[in-house]
């Protein structure tokens, strides 16, 4: 894996969140670490928004423990906690035409998002919204990034099509049904009472309050369903699918060791023995979705959600909030 924050030493120190053991938010510090030096194709991105995703839950408690093949088995190898960022170009490094000091981009890296400087490979940033503030852009890049490429790649979503997001108020969710109507589906979003409104006014077709419904009992029948909370067994979702309709799996619940992986496998194996097409999202992260996402927004089709902002120093509580607090839409973190 390519690491976020470059290996080269330097003697200037900057803020950041760091991690060295896996738990939870306790192994969170905020301290001085150096800051890092541009490489060959790298951008040297001088932070001011950031934002929290469930990855950055994962990756901090190191479970389910099948991750801990990816973060480090025993502990962290990226140390500098954060996958959204947006800022400024600081400096460049050879081989770099696309940006210049200066200009302001966003993007999804592997780690080191919650500092106050991070280098990043050229090809995971693109030039940022223009509409947007630098803590709305971060909001962006990993979750409407999933709920584009699920919809789009893994759902081959198509206009007139009835589509259904399961975990409508979340921060996959929110982008998910912005961009189903931007393609012309109909969409039924699922989610609390209390969000109703919120998820309706993102444009949703029809709320499902899933306290007092459950969809896959309906009778009703999706062409698409996006799934990004994995509480219904896949026999269950395949019942509320159309004959030849797509299932797409985006992260969800499992067991302490193996996850949500399970059920993703067993999707993938019996996707090839009917005629229901069941998938997980794409982890293409990269400037084609960046761009693509960036007309969406400066078109006003897609507009991020924040539920909260928190300061730098405050990330773990910022995560804490979203573990606990079932937070609604995004979290803003400001650099």
């Amino acid at each position: 894996m390519r690491s976020s924050i470059s290996p080269a030493k330097t003697t200037t120190a900057m803020k950041a969140v760091v991690q060295h053991r896996y738990g939870s938010t306790e192994v969170l510090s905020f301290q001085d670490v150096d800051k890092p030096t541009v490489g060959d194709g790298e951008v040297l991105v001088r932070i001011h928004g950031a934002s929290v995703n469930h990855a950055d839950w994962v990756y901090a408690s190191g479970r389910p423990l099948i991750a801990r093949l990816a973060f480090g088995l025993r502990t962290p190898r990226n140390t500098v906690r954060g996958k959204d960022i947006a800022g400024r170009v600081e400096a460049v490094g050879a081989g770099v035409t696309d940006f210049r000091p200066g200009d302001e981009v966003y993007g999804e890296i592997e780690a080191g998002g919650f500092a106050e400087f991070a280098t990043v490979p050229a090809d995971l940033l693109a030039s940022k919204p223009a509409n947007l503030t630098f803590e709305q852009a971060a909001t962006v890049p990993l979750s409407a990034r999933t709920a584009l490429q699920g919809l789009r790649g893994g759902g081959t979503i198509q206009p007139g099509q009835k589509v259904l997001i399961n975990g409508a108020s979340g921060g996959v969710g929110t982008f998910a049904i912005q961009i189903a109507k931007a393609f012309g589906a109909e969409v039924t979003g699922v989610c609390s009472a209390r969000n109703a409104e919120p998820v309706r006014a993102l444009g949703a077709d029809r709320v499902i309050d899933y306290t007092r419904e459950n969809f896959t009992e309906s009778g009703l029948q999706y062409d698409l369903i996006f799934d990004s909370i994995g509480n219904h067994p896949l026999s269950a979702l395949r019942k509320a699918l159309t004959r030849e309709g797509t299932l797409v799996l985006s992260s969800g619940t499992g067991g302490r060791v193996h996850g949500p992986m399970g059920r993703i496998v067993r999707a993938l194996v019996l996707s090839r023995f009917i005629r229901q097409d069941l998938r997980t999202v794409p982890a293409k992260p990269g400037r084609e979705s960046l761009d693509m996402l960036r007309d969406l927004i400066e078109s006003g089709r897609v507009t991020p959600v924040i539920d909260r902002t928190y300061p730098l120093s405050q990330v773990p509580e910022a995560i804490d909030y979203f573990v606990k607090d079932h937070a609604r839409a995004k979290i803003a973190i400001t650099v």
